[in-house]
């Protein structure tokens, strides 16, 4: 993963801290938008692709109007064809799309902190592989006991997250496989991201090479769909059903800029605080038919310690 190799004051660090646990809570609030969208719609993918579509079009025109943005993608294409970056390692957007249309399938039935607990398990133990085979920009990293130990507790947390739930009768355990295997993939998306922004240099480039990706596998998913099953139910007309894509994209460049001032580590236990915290708060706000349990709340709190126990370094670094 990309660290940065400056140390900035205390309150510099608190501050980019403060921006990915905002990135975190945008990611939960999007998950409970989306959720709604596929539940409208009787169709989670189309909810995805509705979501992917809108962030897609806006980074576009952004893109468009940025002259440095232009020239990071131009820099990307040039990394490509020189071999530098293989083709397959800027597809992360597809696990992006399959992560959204997760939440438009599942988050009505099993509530935002359930989801945001199988996915974040899911991520924790797939990021000991991605880690361990260097996959992203950063050095391999070793599987110590630690993370090991973080990755064991994930799967608890999940498991307990879901062990009094109603929708278990209904298949409700099943149905926190998907976030959880959304979460696998997660992890290595992560990974990629950070070697197409070091290779374009910009912030907003792999932002937009994941939208676009993610929106063109969503295409392809949704054109099988209706020659499966038919067109899915209107869209609604509240305009609040189609902030889930801008939220998405929130949620990225919040990531990207503060990992400079804080380093990956710092930087993935504040987004999982905010995911967990505005979970935990949407479901008592404005619950869905999961709705928040004891089981939930206490998954939630095994998710937060695993994440702090997966990210202890030997020597106290990063």
């Amino acid at each position: 993963m990309i660290s940065s190799p400056h140390h900035p004051p205390a309150r510099v660090r608190a501050a980019g801290a403060a921006l990915a646990a905002v990135g975190g809570v945008t990611l939960a609030v999007q998950g409970r938008i989306n959720g709604q969208l596929g539940h409208v719609m009787h169709n989670g993918l189309f909810a995805a692709l509705i979501s992917f579509g809108i962030g897609t079009t806006l980074l576009a025109a952004a893109v468009a109007a940025t002259p440095s943005a232009r020239t990071g993608l131009v820099r990307l294409r040039n990394s490509v064809r020189a071999g530098r970056l293989r083709a397959w390692q800027c597809l992360g957007g597809t696990c992006g799309a399959f992560l959204v249309t997760c939440q438009g399938v599942t988050v009505a039935t099993l509530g935002v902190a359930v989801f945001t607990v199988a996915v974040v398990g899911g991520q924790v133990v797939a990021s000991l592989a991605v880690d361990r085979a260097g996959l992203g920009p950063g050095a391999a990293q070793p599987i110590t006991l630690p993370r090991a130990a973080g990755a064991f507790l994930a799967v608890v947390a999940v498991v307990v997250a879901v062990s009094d739930h109603d929708a278990i009768e209904a298949g409700g355990l099943w149905w926190a496989l998907l976030p959880a295997v959304a979460g696998l993939g997660l992890a290595w998306q992560l990974a990629v991201n950070g070697l197409v922004r070091v290779e374009s240099n910009h912030v907003v480039v792999p932002t937009f090479v994941n939208f676009t990706v993610g929106t063109a596998a969503l295409v392809l998913a949704a054109v099988v769909d209706v020659v499966a099953r038919g067109l899915p139910a209107a869209p609604p007309g509240e305009w609040w059903y189609y902030i889930g894509g801008p939220l998405g994209v929130v949620t990225i460049l919040t990531a990207v800029a503060a990992v400079r001032f804080t380093g990956v580590l710092l930087l993935g236990l504040a987004s999982v605080a905010g995911q967990l915290i505005g979970a935990v708060l949407l479901d008592v706000v404005v619950p869905t038919g999961g709705g928040l349990t004891a089981t939930s709340v206490i998954g939630t709190a095994i998710t937060m310690v695993a994440v702090g126990v997966a990210a202890i370094r030997r020597g106290g670094g990063q």
